[in-house]
């Protein structure tokens, strides 16, 4: 392996354990200041619209992948360039799934203080995971990404 593929040391972490990490830092930062908050009804509501479209959206991601057979790991080289389903709306669909999940259980916890995690992770993903996933796309498959790249945002 060339320098220029060198896997970064973060990536070595599944996306979903960062979420999972910024979730729990804020949870001990809303302990530690001795912040608590009483959860409405509206916001139990939105918790679980976001966390149910978070879910939603993962799964339906995951599926599109399996269909296809190829890797859902970040630093994998994808075998099939996906381009349909969720992919159709958003170069990264898991990514958006998990900051909707990530934004529905800090509503349902009342865990407000972990809105202040959040950043974090999608940093470590626009900063190094995405890029460097990007960069394997192009040179896998060339004009073709290109042109997806040119219909279809990274986000939404």
């Amino acid at each position: 392996m060339s320098n220029s593929e060198r896997i970064p040391l973060v990536m070595r972490i599944p996306p979903p354990l960062l979420f999972v990490g910024s979730f729990f830092g804020g949870v001990g930062l809303q302990r530690a200041t001795g912040l608590t908050m009483r959860i409405v009804p509206a916001v139990r509501v939105l918790g679980i619209g976001l966390l149910s479209c978070g879910v939603l959206l993962a799964v339906y991601s995951l599926a599109t992948f399996f269909v296809v057979r190829t890797t859902v790991v970040p630093f994998s080289a994808a075998s099939k360039l996906v381009t349909w389903g969720p992919y159709r709306f958003t170069r990264n669909p898991m990514y958006v799934a998990l900051i909707l999940a990530y934004l529905g259980v800090t509503a349902l916890a009342s865990q407000i203080l972990a809105l202040v995690f959040l950043p974090i992770p999608i940093v470590i993903l626009r900063a190094v995971v995405i890029p460097f996933e990007e960069e394997r796309m192009r040179k896998c498959f060339g004009e073709a990404y290109q042109q997806y790249c040119s219909r279809v945002r990274r986000w939404l």
